[in-house]
């Protein structure tokens, strides 16, 4: 192709937008010699198309974490501009149609004259842009983004094309809206979150751009972008559902996928560290209870670990029972995953417009219920696999079970060795188990209780991220000390020398006492992100 342009005389170059298709750019080159023509689509293979059904939540981390651009499908955008189109002939009837041409919440019997039907939908959002705390991760932000354009994809939203592209933009420009981490009750949705990235859509509120914080309009001119009026039904069309809490358990199952798959590593080099059997992870045992998780756990650390005898008759119950245990978690992963993967290709809007059908219909998508339960069970799985790791800890720093010096240290007595990095896991273990506490069976009336029953899906979101993270810094604990047992014993297996050769990489070898936070750190994150997954 460069070839062409830069060797044969005149070319002619067109580039050209689809009117009908926002996003879908054709480049179109005519070379004046051999009449040729070619047409090129700039739908680039790093590039994430969505349509509204198929997004996977790898995927969501490519555009949240490594900000890949974002496409959405032809279909996609005739899907969004014949169900905008719907919203206009619903209104011609004067039928009352909840958030579009009536006020919202416990103010639903109020009709909306058409001259304020704009003015509703952006008051919609200057109210409910109230959220407070923290602010969350500009990652966590761009994924909430990416679900939200995934909704509107599916064309039940009524949202029009252009505020649609402005999304789309703000999304692939990296303009990203400062969005308080509380205020939603997982019911209309994350209503609260959402209406701060809206907030930056109309000009208004704060956003982040080039690593600045600045005031939405500002960041969206300096973005060569600018804010939409909002009409009929576009306001709900951005904040109604569930895309935040949901952004926030994608990334959060990712990296507990990731956190445990380390932790099978970690329990291979603590296995070699205590010279335990393998006997617990033979095939036989597993097939007879018939548990899928078990069964692959123990297959994956047995091929790590090989066949011993080892030298106790029975290993403690945190080594001999870690296939049940991570088998477990394995299957818990296993059912938020199918549950996520469910929901951000869901439409969670109310009400909702079917075009093809002629009729717009109220309901509950919007209720946060599958992903707050599935957020609940995430954070106890991951509370117990950090709770076996923690004990694993502790039996290495038992001389009676190593054959080595107490704590693992050096000279004991001058050193510590790895009695206080215990004592961390056992701070962290234990809040995991308060953070383990279910949010999604509490539940608080709100809108006078026109809202009577609420999910607090946000809430089990942010408290799973939380508890992922600890249990990272857990297995990250238990690694540095299965390494500081092989140090000392000076020998393992061969087949654990990737593993080992990375954990240096991160930490100092040193047997002698040093400050181990920051190494404890690095090993979390690389855990959190996959990079020990070296065997």
């Amino acid at each position: 192709f460069l070839f062409f342009l830069i060797f044969l005389p005149c070319p002619l170059l067109f580039l050209k937008e689809n009117p009908d298709l926002p996003g879908e750019v054709s480049l179109s080159v005519q070379l004046t010699q051999g009449n040729f023509l070619c047409i090129m689509q700039a739908e680039e293979v790093n590039m994430i198309k969505i349509d509204g059904n198929n997004l996977q939540l790898e995927d969501v981390k490519r555009v949240a974490v490594e900000k890949e651009k974002v496409l959405l499908s032809k279909q996609a955008w005739r899907r969004i501009k014949r169900c905008a189109n719907a919203v206009d002939k619903f209104l011609a009837r004067e039928d009352p149609i909840y958030g579009v041409n009536t006020g919202f919440g416990k103010l639903v019997r109020v009709k909306i004259s058409d001259s304020q039907l704009s003015e509703l939908q952006k008051n919609l959002i200057l109210s409910h842009s109230c959220g407070v705390g923290e602010f969350l991760p500009s990652h966590t932000v761009r994924a909430s983004m990416l679900l939200r354009l995934n909704v509107i994809a599916k064309g039940h939203s009524g949202v029009r094309i252009d505020t649609t592209q402005l999304l789309l933009d703000m999304l692939n420009k990296d303009v990203v809206p400062v969005v308080p981490s509380k205020g939603s009750v997982g019911a209309s949705g994350d209503l609260a979150p959402l209406a701060h990235i809206a907030l930056v859509m109309i000009g208004e509120g704060k956003a982040i751009y080039n690593g600045r914080i600045l005031s939405g309009r500002t960041a969206l001119k300096k973005a060569g972008l600018s804010p939409v009026k909002l009409g009929a039904k576009e306001g709900l069309g951005l904040i109604n559902g569930t895309q935040m809490m949901s952004a926030v358990g994608s990334l959060a199952l990712l990296e507990a996928e990731n956190t445990l798959r380390t932790a099978e590593l970690s329990l291979a080099l603590s296995t070699e560290a205590v010279d335990g059997s393998s006997s617990p992870f033979h095939p036989l045992i597993h097939k007879l209870r018939g548990q899928r998780g078990q069964i692959l756990s123990a297959r994956r650390v047995r091929s790590i670990i090989g066949a011993k005898k080892g030298k106790r008759v029975q290993d403690p119950y945190s080594f001999r029972c870690a296939p049940q245990v991570y088998g477990a978690v394995i299957d818990t992963l296993s059912f938020v995953r199918e549950i996520l993967e469910r929901e951000v290709n869901a439409a969670t809007d109310n009400p909702l417009i079917f075009p093809e059908e002629d009729l717009v219909l109220s309901g509950g998508n919007f209720h946060g219920a599958p992903v707050a339960m599935a957020m609940d069970f995430l954070s106890i799985a991951m509370t117990d696999l950090s709770s076996i790791s923690e004990r694993r800890i502790a039996q290495l720093l038992n001389p009676e079970i190593t054959n080595l010096t107490a704590f693992l240290a050096e000279n004991p007595g001058v050193n510590s060795g790895f009695m206080i990095p215990q004592v961390v896991a056992a701070s962290l273990v234990s809040e995991n188990k308060v953070l383990s506490h279910p949010a999604s069976c509490d539940t608080i009336p709100t809108s006078n209780d026109q809202e009577d029953h609420t999910s607090m899906g946000m809430t089990s979101a942010m408290k799973a991220v939380n508890v992922v993270k600890n249990t990272a810094r857990v297995i990250a604990i238990e690694l540095l000390t299965a390494r500081q047992a092989l140090l000392m014993r000076g020998k393992w297996r061969k087949k654990l020398n990737p593993i080992m050769e990375e954990l240096n990489k991160l930490a100092d070898r040193s047997l002698q006492d040093r400050p181990l936070s920051e190494d404890i750190e690095r090993v979390a994150e690389a855990t959190l992100n996959g990079k020990l997954l070296v065997l």
